[in-house]
């Protein structure tokens, strides 16, 4: 897998244009979600495209998690913050700031706001389902 810090660095060489081609690329290359779990329990809220995150915990301790979304730049900020997470334990989750981890990439000044206002949402998914495993 892809680390943040690697997709940054071509991130960051890019015009918008190609930045945007390259969020939807990341979303592609999102493991499928089964339509199945796509669900009112899995729906991420305050996201204006709609956005799906399933936690799926693994024998080793660590949360693997599943996400969907219908808008392909969105899907791509979705992968962006599972990279940040993506089979670490929930204490790991609990203790990286993902908002940190995301900021080099200044979405908010590089997305409109209805793109990224979903982002906090999804963050605070993630973390409640780590802190609900841990406890």
């Amino acid at each position: 897998m892809t680390s943040l810090d690697d997709i940054h660095a071509d991130y960051e060489l890019l015009e918008p244009d190609d930045r945007y081609r390259l969020l939807i690329d990341l979303g592609r290359d999102l493991e499928p979600m089964p339509d199945p779990l796509k669900t009112d329990a899995t729906l991420v809220r305050g996201c204006s495209a709609s956005v799906w995150l399933y936690p799926v915990p693994r024998e080793d301790g660590t949360l693997h998690f599943l996400a969907d979304s219908n808008a392909a730049i969105t899907k791509g900020i979705v992968a962006l913050v599972l990279l940040a997470v993506q089979d670490r334990t929930p204490k790991q989750i609990i203790d990286t700031d993902i908002d940190a981890a995301l900021a080099p990439f200044d979405l908010k000044a590089q997305l409109s706001s209805n793109r990224t206002q979903g982002i906090p949402n999804m963050i605070a998914l993630v973390r409640e389902t780590a802190e609900r495993l841990t406890a």
